[in-house]
């Protein structure tokens, strides 16, 4: 695997537990990180350059980081945050179909 691949994953994790930290203590609720990941989301995959020239699975790599926060939102206990792995299934299983799709 290339080791960028590893950085991005751990920084993923990283991202998660500061979120799941910021709710515990609190700070924000997992609806309002929710919100802005769903945002963040929309943006990457509604931006008319990705329609154009990238491909269904390339659009799905772009909203990846996202989709990945929000499982990880979602189903964190007060302490624990789901593997790298356990939440990249996930993402696989609920990725859908874009409107331009065959």
């Amino acid at each position: 695997m290339n080791v960028s691949n590893l950085q991005l994953q751990g920084l993923y994790l990283a991202i998660a537990s500061i979120n799941n930290t910021l709710v515990a203590k609190g700070i924000i609720s997992r609806e309002e990180i929710d919100l802005a990941l769903r945002r963040a989301e929309q943006s990457a995959v509604g931006d008319d350059r990705l329609l154009e020239d990238l491909t269904p699975a390339s659009r799905d790599a772009v909203a990846f980081p996202a989709r990945l926060l929000m499982l990880a939102n979602n189903s964190a206990s007060e302490t624990d945050v789901l593997t790298f792995s356990e939440l990249a299934k996930m993402v696989g299983q609920t990725n859908g179909h874009y409107p331009d799709e065959a």
